[in-house]
């Protein structure tokens, strides 16, 4: 079975991130999921939600990890996962990651999956952009990392945030080469 690991940081927009890993697990992929301290405080404040795990009840394939603790399966380079995203991503995430900093789990993850040269995947969400938050990301691009910040796209009229969030999170799974089923067909 595939296996991706999923970081959501306390950037706003964790709704993406749930979204994802809602679509991962129901398609039977393993998740190995870390929610950073301020993202849970972010669940509460955008969502509600207290126990952002319990979102997930029910599904055997997920796996929380505590992003305090470094020694676990996903901080190895022998730990094989399909691809590693970051959703949303915070600045501060970003640029840790971008400057090779290992503090939490999530960062030394992201530190393995660039030198293992695997397939990481960031979701930032801020804006405006500054030149540090640019220079970040194309140091980031320029190691391989694919860059997908959260700017839903409108030309599906969407009518409801469930709609565009599904649209942003149909562009994050066609970076993975995840079929969403769904091809622009231009104005007709």
């Amino acid at each position: 079975m595939k296996r991706y690991v999923v970081g959501i940081t306390g950037a706003s927009g964790v709704i993406y991130g749930k979204r994802l890993v809602e679509i991962l697990l129901e398609a039977g992929y393993d998740v190995f999921l870390m929610v950073t301290d301020p993202a849970r405080e972010v669940f509460k404040q955008e969502l509600g939600i207290n126990d952002v795990i319990a979102c997930f009840e029910g599904f055997k394939n997920l796996h929380p990890l505590d992003y305090h603790i470094l020694n676990t399966s996903i901080a190895s380079g022998s730990f094989k996962i399909e691809a590693m995203i970051v959703i949303p991503c915070s600045m501060s995430t970003l640029s840790a990651i971008a400057c090779g900093n290992s503090n939490n789990l999530l960062q030394r993850a992201a530190d393995v999956v660039i030198k293992e040269r695997r397939q990481l995947v960031l979701v930032p969400r801020e804006t405006p952009l500054s030149e540090i938050h640019l220079r970040n990301m194309l140091s980031l691009r320029s190691m391989g990392a694919d860059i997908v910040p959260a700017m839903p796209p409108f030309y599906a009229n969407p009518v409801t945030i469930d709609e565009l969030v599904d649209a942003m999170i149909s562009k994050v799974l066609s970076v993975l080469g995840i079929d969403t089923g769904y091809e622009w067909q231009g104005i007709q």
